[in-house]
């Protein structure tokens, strides 16, 4: 089943058709004990038909969104490679093998993108690029709930600068989206789930990658039980798990780009990117 926010209300997605819950508080429902077996309750009343009514928003209310670094060998590549000058490359060798992994934090509610409104690139960056990952939604009890895609927008060059800088590369206004929903299962998904990102630049493909979640080093639960050491997260919280497809050096974002990032099951998220700039609208 999946679960949609817009404008409108919020929505139960069940055999093509959509359904609209009672509940008008976000937090509320995803902090429901039984999330999965509550909405399954619910098709069969409330229908609204086979159209989603109102802007899809992104699927979040007070919820903060965690990261998770170095978990596919793509990107611990990358990483080596743009901070070896700084004279960081170890760090993220190191940080692959270790049994504790990278986590950070990413964005507040309010930096986050909906489907549809744009993503930024941050004005003191010269190399920017879309990262496209599986995003876990947790719930209180540090029980994955379901599965969103997000987009963890990085400044290349300010953390290859210096490992330090990490924060000012990560943690900006609108350097995260999610959505278009949340996929909610107890299931894990399938190792063979394929994640696909393209951008699109004047009406043409400019770059183009995909993987697996066969190519993900640590187990989603064991980046939770990390995240969830020594942490309280009353409303549950998001944690993005890294990414395994990174364009090459020669690339970077422009205004006017298209990102679109879609993980099989789930769905696809789409956002234009500006730079600098006024904040816009979620």
């Amino acid at each position: 089943m999946k679960l949609y926010r817009t404008e409108a209300g919020i929505f139960v997605e069940h055999h093509g058709g959509f359904f609209k819950t009672p509940e008008t508080s976000w937090d509320e429902l995803i902090t429901h004990p039984d999330l999965a077996g509550y909405l399954g309750t619910i098709p069969g009343t409330n229908s609204v038909g086979s159209t989603l009514p109102g802007r899809i928003l992104a699927p979040i209310g007070s919820q903060e969104v965690w990261a998770a670094g170095v978990t596919y060998f793509r990107s611990r590549s990358a990483r080596m490679a743009e901070s070896k000058d700084a004279g960081g490359g170890d760090f993220y060798d190191r940080v692959y093998s270790a049994e504790r992994p990278e986590l950070f934090f990413k964005a507040t509610p309010n930096r986050v993108a909906s489907p549809g409104m744009p993503v930024r690139i941050r004005s003191d960056a010269k190399w920017s690029v879309p990262e496209p990952e599986l995003t876990l939604v947790i719930n209180p009890r540090g029980r994955i709930i379901g599965y969103t895609v997000g987009n963890d927008m990085s400044s290349r060059d300010i953390e290859g600068e210096n490992p330090l800088y990490l924060p000012q590369a990560k943690v900006y206004d609108r350097s995260c989206a999610l959505g278009p929903c949340i996929l909610v299962t107890d299931q894990m998904l399938p190792v063979a789930t394929i994640i696909r990102l393209s951008i699109e630049r004047g009406g043409s493909v400019g770059f183009s990658g995909e993987t697996t979640l066969a190519s993900l080093k640590r187990s989603p639960q064991a980046l939770v039980e990390y995240l969830f050491r020594e942490n309280h997260f009353p409303s549950g919280a998001f944690l993005m798990t890294g990414t395994g497809i990174v364009p090459p050096d020669s690339f970077t974002l422009a205004s006017g780009d298209k990102v679109s990032i879609t993980v099989d099951g789930i769905g696809t998220l789409e956002n234009e990117v500006v730079q600098g700039g006024a904040i816009p609208l979620s």
